[in-house]
C-alpha cells in the first residue's frame, strides 16, 4: 500500500519517457497501435487530501504516428482528427480519487475535436524514485475505452464481407513519468 502524502508536489508529464497512446481494432481482424509524439502536462499530488489534486494534458493531434505516413497523413486530415481545425487534444481533471492501495481514480474533461465528455481512467501507480541526475519522479500505468463517434470523430468505410474498417471502440493508453518540481 502507497503513502501518497509522501508524494505530495507538482510534477511535469516527462515527454521522453512517457507514452500516451491508443488502439483501435483495423478491417475487423487485428489492432494497429499508435501513439501522440508532443504532448505536455501537469500533475498535482495533495496525499494529504487526494480530492485537491489535479491532472491537465495537452496533446498536439498533428504528432499522430501508426508507424504508416500514409495512415497518419488520413487521421490527420478531415476525415479523423482535423488537426488544421482541431490542433489540440486536452484532459483536464475534475476528480481524483486514491483507493487506498495502488490505484488511483482520475475522472475528467477529456475534449477531441469539438466534443468534450466526461472519462474516468484508473491509473496503476508504478513507483517513484530519485533518478541519477537528481529528479524525483513517480510512473502511473492507465487505459480507458472511448467511442470515437461520440467525439465526432466517425469516418468509416464497409468492408465486402461485412463490419466496417475502423472500430468505434478506442483504447486510450497512458504510460506516464512525471518529474517532481523543486
Amino acid at each position: 500500500m502507497t503513502d501518497f502524502t509522501e508524494l505530495t508536489g507538482e510534477y511535469t508529464l516527462d515527454p521522453e519517457h512517457s507514452r500516451i497512446g491508443f488502439v483501435a481494432r483495423h478491417a475487423m481482424v487485428t489492432k494497429v497501435r499508435g501513439s501522440f509524439n508532443d504532448f505536455s502536462g501537469a500533475i498535482n499530488v495533495d496525499g494529504a487530501n487526494p480530492a485537491n489534486s489535479s491532472v491537465q494534458v495537452e496533446i498536439k493531434t498533428s504528432s499522430i504516428d501508426t508507424r504508416n505516413e500514409q495512415r497518419d497523413g488520413h487521421l490527420r486530415n478531415n476525415d479523423f482528427l482535423d488537426i488544421e481545425k482541431y490542433p489540440e487534444i486536452t484532459f483536464t481533471s475534475t476528480a481524483v480519487r486514491f483507493d487506498g492501495e495502488d490505484t488511483v481514480e482520475v475522472t475528467g474533461d477529456l475534449t477531441i475535436k469539438d466534443v468534450t465528455l466526461p472519462v474516468t481512467v484508473p491509473f496503476e501507480f508504478g513507483g517513484a524514485a530519485t533518478d541519477p541526475f537528481g529528479n524525483f519522479r513517480v510512473g502511473f500505468e492507465g487505459s480507458v475505452t472511448i467511442n470515437r463517434k461520440d467525439f465526432n470523430v466517425t469516418w468509416n468505410a464497409p468492408l465486402e464481407a461485412g463490419g466496417v474498417l475502423v472500430s468505434d471502440k478506442v483504447v486510450l493508453e497512458f504510460e506516464v513519468s512525471a518529474i517532481k518540481k523543486a
